[in-house]
């Protein structure tokens, strides 16, 4: 009842947000007589907020057309590279008119990014995505919001997370795969890797770990505490809901997207209404530029996608409760998950000295659990400044964290004669 409740509380006030919408426009817009009388300011500056705390927040797009590779400026293309009812694999292909940078391009690894399907869309990767296509081939998991997925398409556990994630990386190419996996699939990632190399399967020629939670018990913050203060069966009857009728989904149970963005504003409120103010000043003053990134931010933060509840609740137990992956213990289909027969994959794992959602030490653990791995093909590096966000976006990322990803990658790709030793830094 309560996603029912939700989606009529939104279809009754989705004519506000369009009447605020209209009147931001009536006093905002340069072309409007209402433009120039007393006070037109304020009012477009209130309608605005009015109505971006009132509209409903679509998936956004990748919205990656270009970037500057080999010294170039190569054209991108957005593709479906494999299909899957909860996920998409999608490659963004680069195109040049200069032979000599198709040529160099040919010959760059293949870099599969996993993106967290935790209550963001992949979209929240647009800049390590588009940041990584300087140097590489690129693929990002694309995961479909569960209230689009009809039931005839069967349920999505962690265990068909992990499935999805070694067809994903048979289809790029074991030989020159290299796999970046963000947040919370560090954990499914390792277990795919993990029972690839079991199996005697080709491994790919790189790991990179990047704020996950691979033990929980190190460093927990509030999102551990608050998995671990509450039975599973509180998260069951507290969390999981039905999908409304009017949707492709009706009647699947999900984790709904509205109640893991009251989560995320909860984590922080006073932040979020401070930023909300200083949006309504700057547009107030004419100050643009803030204002736009403001919207650009919460366009974003603001998109949420459902959850399959399968998926969420072995989570829950398995990554925050049980802890079956450090203990050793998780099966997946039947089979045991065990880090240590990885031998042939370096790994690189990484973390934000300030990250509040994965603690310090959680994906250092991963060196740990892969003691296959020789020293040499093993390197932790700490980000010093940095928050959870901060290790796969914006300025950080750029500048400091993916220079190390793009060299640990060189070094160990299968297509690159020279192999390095690392170790451990911060930078």
């Amino acid at each position: 009842m309560l996603y029912l409740m939700h989606e009529w509380q939104r279809s009754m006030l989705s004519p506000l947000s369009y009447w605020a919408e209209a009147g931001a426009k009536m006093f905002g817009d340069i072309a409007s007589p209402f433009a120039r009388v007393p006070g037109a300011e304020r009012a477009a500056a209130g309608y605005e907020l009015m109505y971006r705390l009132g509209k409903a927040y679509e998936k956004p797009e990748f919205d990656i057309h270009s970037v500057h590779a080999h010294g170039h400026d190569v054209a991108i293309v957005e593709q479906v590279a494999m299909a899957k009812p909860f996920c998409t694999l999608k490659r963004f292909k680069r195109f040049s008119d200069d032979q000599a940078t198709v040529d160099k391009m040919k010959n760059d690894p293949a870099v599969l990014v996993v993106a967290p399907l935790s209550g963001h869309h992949s979209t929240l990767l647009r800049d390590t995505v588009r940041t990584l296509l300087r140097d590489h081939k690129v693929y990002i998991t694309d995961w479909v919001d569960a209230r689009m997925i009809p039931l005839d398409q069967g349920s999505f556990s962690l265990a068909d997370y992990v499935s999805y994630i070694e067809e994903f990386i048979r289809h790029v190419g074991v030989h020159r795969a290299h796999v970046v996996s963000v947040c919370q699939p560090t954990v499914p990632v390792l277990a795919a890797v993990s029972l690839m190399a079991a199996r005697g399967e080709a491994t790919p020629a790189t790991l990179t770990l990047m704020g996950g939670p691979i033990d929980t018990r190190k460093s927990p913050t509030s999102v551990d505490n608050l998995a671990t203060t509450r039975p599973l069966s509180w998260f069951r009857n507290q969390l999981i809901h039905k999908v409304p009728y009017q949707y492709p989904g009706a009647g699947r149970e999900v984790y709904p997207g509205f109640l893991q963005h009251a989560g995320f504003i909860a984590m922080n409120p006073s932040r979020h209404v401070m930023s909300h103010w200083d949006f309504y000043e700057n547009l107030r003053k004419g100050d643009l530029d803030d204002a736009d990134q403001h919207r650009k931010f919460y366009d974003e933060y603001n998109a949420v996608l459902d959850m399959p509840a399968e998926y969420y609740l072995d989570t829950i137990e398995t990554v925050f409760q049980e802890h079956r992956l450090p203990k050793g213990t998780w099966e997946v289909h039947g089979e045991l998950v065990q880090p240590a027969k990885i031998k042939d994959t370096a790994l690189l794992t990484i973390e934000g000295e300030l990250d509040d959602i994965s603690g310090l030490g959680q994906t250092e653990a991963a060196h740990g659990l892969c003691k296959g791995i020789a020293k040499k093909r093993r390197k932790h590096i700490t980000i010093e400044g940095a928050g959870h966000y901060g290790i796969f976006s914006g300025r950080r990322w750029r500048d400091v964290v993916y220079p190390d990803v793009r060299d640990f990658i060189k070094a160990f790709d299968r297509g690159n004669s020279n192999t390095g030793a690392q170790g451990n830094r911060k930078a």
